[in-house]
């Protein structure tokens, strides 16, 4: 019997679902280290939000997170180029909570 997860076909959809969600995700100034940390729950309203099923494997969140960290180094070598902009930048605090500061 075949193994549908990990045929041609599997790899060139996960692929697809990888870079539709990295390019909302990128689009919120969330890294490739902070998706990975979100809890599963919020993985998949996060998807959801990207108008994509949410992927059924870590497999899918780990290439996610491989073309974040792509996407942010090419960024980062190209400051002044428009798609090295984050045009949603201000959502991010929707889904990445900044860290509690103790009280002083």
């Amino acid at each position: 019997m075949a193994d549908y997860a990990h045929s041609d076909h599997a790899s060139r959809s996960r692929e697809e679902k990888a870079r539709r969600l990295a390019a909302y995700v990128w689009a919120h100034g969330i890294s490739g280290a902070e998706l990975l940390e979100l809890p599963v729950a919020q993985r998949r309203k996060l998807a959801r939000a990207a108008e994509t099923n949410p992927p059924s494997t870590e497999e899918t969140w780990q290439v996610v997170a491989r073309l974040l960290d792509e996407k942010d180094a090419w960024a980062a070598r190209n400051p002044g180029h428009p798609a090295a902009v984050r045009e949603r930048l201000d959502e991010k605090i929707l889904w990445v909570k900044p860290p509690v500061k103790p009280w002083e």
